[in-house]
């Protein structure tokens, strides 16, 4: 894996003879991971490895015709012939009246801001192992387990560097780590599995494996012995593990190429209200230490705060170049992109404010509900909105909770559950799309 300031060198260089070869234009991508990973079951080591690659990608345009290609050979034969390839592929493609790199006069210029994501550490695979072990044998140790799928522990570094044919060149290097256990509950048919999970960048910032397993273990014998729904129509508060699947899914929603497609079933949503008032959904590229932190986009155009919504209000899509093109709008600084391929938008790190109702407050107002704290399935339609999730938890009744709950299904339309969402007010920022508790006052709930 290269150093930040070498794989920009590469990518600068790797630009600059595509351009020498007839390319009109270029961008060049770096990515390079080193990680050590292992698991244990039951106390003994199941599983280790250890692992380093690097790819690197070029994007080249001849006129209106593009292509690209990706390598993990660094060696000089070995990008002649890449750029020789994409000259060629770009030949036989069609041309697209939207391709090309980035506006040049948005491009980031300027000193990086220190996002803080290197933390500098290799941890060793004795270290990783025992803090595997730790957080296995806590849930292990929690009254009701009875059998265990494993405790892991991960640590990684990975470098990114781009390097544009209009002038921009950026790199950056980021850690992370992850501890994670999962356990059994119960005998026979009875049993129930859940577990615990925890990642971060530093890794002083990791909770305690104790914490990681007893969470797992708790989980699991919590679901024990689960009960029958009553169908119905009735309230849902989805726990913040399971509720920011619904940030994915605005998301999705807003992505610039599915309104440009037009299907999306927000497609004629921007600046009208489509969630209650008081609601924020807010994109933060520039969170110190978060998951999904970056100071440019997979294009070189600076990233900043965004509030995707605003009092409830849709306030921007999100685009990449191609489709800000495609919409006649600029792009804002959301494109993505692996070493190989076009880039294509995505959010950072991605949270739904908190609210002013603790979930504590929002139990004691339910009469009849269910919380949900695993959804199961993908029945969502991205074009209508239609809603319906397998899904396990627990009953709501008369404000407190209740007894386990398991092979149910929730349903609605998201432009409904948007627009009646609650937020509670138990955010915490814990991976890169983040949500407190949310409340949706009304959905069909049945057994599935």
């Amino acid at each position: 894996m290269l150093s930040p300031d070498a794989a920009r060198d590469k990518v600068c260089q790797l630009v600059e003879q595509a351009r020498r070869a007839g390319a009109d234009a270029a961008d060049a991508v770096y990515v390079g991971e080193r990680s050590t990973g292992l698991s244990v079951r039951l106390g003994e080591l199941e599983d280790v490895h250890r692992s380093e690659g690097e790819e690197i990608g070029l994007r080249l345009f001849v006129g209106q015709r593009s292509a690209s290609t990706g390598s993990s050979d660094m060696s000089a034969d070995a990008l002649s012939a890449m750029v020789e390839r994409a000259l060629a592929m770009a030949a036989q493609a069609p041309e697209d009246p939207y391709a090309g790199l980035a506006p040049k006069q948005l491009l980031a210029n300027g000193d990086a801001p220190s996002l803080d994501l290197d933390d500098g550490q290799d941890p060793s695979s004795e270290a990783l192992r025992e803090r595997a072990r730790v957080a296995e044998a806590a849930a292990r140790g929690v009254a009701g387990v009875t059998n265990s799928n494993g405790g892991s522990a991960s640590a990684s570094a990975s470098t990114m560097a781009i390097a544009t044919s209009d002038g921009f060149a950026g790199s950056s290097k980021a850690t992370g780590y992850s501890n994670s256990a999962s356990v059994v509950a119960g005998e026979g048919a009875g049993m129930q599995r859940d577990y615990g999970w925890h990642s971060a960048r530093h890794e002083s910032d990791l909770e305690t494996p104790e914490d990681i397993g007893r969470r797992a273990g708790e989980r699991a014998v919590a679901r024990l012995n689960p009960t029958r729904v009553k169908p119905g129509t009735m309230a849902v508060l989805f726990d913040p593990r399971v509720a920011t699947s619904l940030l994915g899914h605005l998301g999705g929603a807003i992505n610039g190429a599915s309104i440009a497609r037009k299907s999306s079933f927000l497609q004629d949503s921007l600046g009208q209200q489509v969630f209650a008032k008081g609601v924020s959904i807010h994109d933060d590229p520039l969170r110190p230490r978060g998951l999904r932190s970056r100071w440019f986009d997979g294009e070189g155009l600076p990233t900043r705060p965004l509030d995707l919504i605003d009092d409830g209000v849709l306030t921007t899509w999100m685009a990449d170049s191609a489709s800000a093109r495609q919409l006649g709008i600029e792009p804002t600084g959301h494109a993505v992109r692996g070493a190989s391929g076009s880039p294509s938008a995505g959010p950072s790190n991605l949270y739904l404010a908190a609210g002013s109702r603790s979930r504590e407050e929002m139990i004691a107002g339910i009469k009849h509900g269910v919380l949900i704290t695993e959804l199961i399935g993908m029945g969502v339609n991205g074009v209508t909105g239609d809603y319906s999730r397998g899904a396990s938890g627990f009953l709501i009744v008369d404000g407190e909770i209740g007894p386990p709950v398991a092979e149910i299904t929730v349903a609605s339309n998201l432009k409904a559950m948007f627009a009646t969402l609650e937020p509670g007010s138990d955010l915490k920022f814990r991976r890169g799309v983040d949500s407190p508790t949310v409340l949706i006052p009304e959905m069909t709930v049945a057994s599935a």
